[in-house]
């Protein structure tokens, strides 16, 4: 009803440094994230705090506003997060791209990924004069931040076009350099174990330069072109070793999510836990070889197929890596965990409703993003804070310790909504705080939908 009921999510926002009215903004916007029902969008986020409604014009228009964005508002909440963290180990680096489909020829920085053809249509079928809407995409690279701990901390640099560049002035960056930014500017210590994992897209000469520059770890597959090193006309692929799949010395792995040196990093229910759950078995060959343009490195080839016969090209999965000294489980178990980064992104448009946006002016799209990211950052920070409450409960605390983005929205949602119901019993006990409260209830329904008087 009013902004006092969601004092903790005020005081989080003060960390940004930024002005009192940006702060109200965000405030509406990061509730609205965690509050919403139905679609996300900023006439929800307009009428967030009932006795303060603004037209939702006001939101978009301050979305766009270049002014209080001069600086990083999620970069002290990230180092507000860090902080917190206490146990010492790996620090997990995932790095991807998401993209958000866009159908408004006016919208800003769109680009378009290949839209399949439709198959052909016999004439004279009922179908035949449908009309194709043709979509363009947004894409962000995102980086997801996993500490020994499991606390998550996001970070994104969105893909702007050759042409938005030169438009405003930008210096053009691929997806790959976007990704190499962010490890060259992860907010940790110079002496932190990082280990980056990313998908075939991230295998690229820009990226290995950046972990080398920090000393890094990094694991990712293999491209396909990718040869070994050698004298030109005698480069082998590295897919021709599985010319002779059955020759290779495979050892057979069997890794169970819960279990091993990451199942903190993957935040598994309660329900995945257990003897009961089957584990995952790999069939891998691993070796210590020179590649073209990367190096010495350690190349491991795994399958789950479990007729190798029948294995296919396709069926194995190749992946580089300079750990050398890494074990094949170590480096099967590490890119396991690349998969925590699809399931961000499934969090991230499902629960918060991050791509249910539609605006033309890029800039107020980049706020969008920034403030779904200090939206996931507050409900860690509430994920956190409560783990270390020694108040609660070794269950209550595990409780909290399993939670992602919907059990944590759920949380914050029934203590805002119990926040709420103290602050209407607090003001129906006098006749002055009764008054009042019509006065913030009648104040709730917006100016065009009133009854006139």
């Amino acid at each position: 009803i009013v902004p006092e009921v969601a004092p903790k999510l005020k005081a989080f926002l003060c960390q940004t440094g930024l002005k009192p009215l940006a702060q109200m903004m965000m405030l509406r916007i990061v509730l609205t994230f965690i509050m919403h029902r139905g679609r996300m969008s900023c006439s929800a986020a307009a009428g967030a705090i009932a006795a303060e409604p603004i037209h939702r014009g006001e939101l978009t228009r301050f979305l766009a506003r270049p002014r209080w964005q001069k600086h990083d508002f999620n970069e002290p909440l990230m180092r507000m997060l860090l902080a917190k963290e206490k146990k010492r180990g790996k620090f997990l680096f995932l790095i991807d791209a998401t993209l958000v489909s866009q159908s408004g020829k006016k919208t800003q920085n769109t680009f378009s990924t290949g839209n399949r053809t439709r198959r052909k249509i016999k004439k004279g079928f009922r179908y035949n004069n449908k009309k194709v809407v043709r979509k363009n995409v947004h894409s962000f690279t995102f980086g997801l931040l996993i500490t020994p701990s499991g606390i998550r901390i996001p970070m994104q640099i969105p893909h702007r076009t050759k042409e938005y560049c030169a438009e405003h002035g930008i210096v053009h960056m691929t997806t790959a350099e976007a990704a190499a930014e962010m490890i060259r500017t992860l907010p940790l210590d110079d002496d932190a174990e990082v280990v980056v994992l990313g998908d075939t897209a991230y295998e690229a000469k820009v990226v290995q330069e950046a972990c080398d520059e920090k000393g890094y770890t990094w694991v990712f597959p293999a491209n396909p072109e990718r040869v070994y090193e050698g004298p030109t006309g005698e480069r082998p692929q590295l897919r021709s070793r599985l010319k002779d799949w059955t020759s290779l010395s495979l050892k057979t792995i069997r890794l169970r999510a819960f279990t091993g040196k990451y199942a903190d990093y993957r935040r598994l229910s309660k329900w995945r836990v257990g003897p009961k759950i089957k584990p995952r078995v790999y069939y891998a060959h691993q070796e210590r070889r020179k590649v073209r343009s990367v190096g010495d490195v350690q190349i491991v080839f795994s399958t789950m197929k479990p007729n190798l016969e029948k294995a296919t090209p396709d069926d194995v999965k190749i992946l580089l890596t300079n750990a050398v000294w890494l074990s094949v489980t170590e480096v099967l178990e590490l890119y396991s965990v690349r998969w925590q980064i699809e399931l961000f992104f499934k969090e991230l448009k499902s629960t918060l409703g991050f791509s249910q946006y539609s605006f033309i002016d890029f800039r107020a799209v980049e706020a969008w993003v920034n403030l779904a990211i200090t939206t996931v950052l507050y409900l860690e920070h509430e994920r956190i804070t409560h783990m270390l409450d020694r108040r609660l409960s070794k269950d209550r605390q595990q409780w909290w310790q399993r939670q992602r983005l919907h059990g944590l929205c759920h949380a914050v949602r029934q203590a805002n909504e119990r926040d709420q119901l103290k602050y209407i019993e607090k003001r129906i006990k006098t006749s002055g705080g009764l008054k009042k409260l019509q006065r913030l209830l009648a104040a709730s329904i917006p100016q065009e939908y009133r009854v006139a008087a």
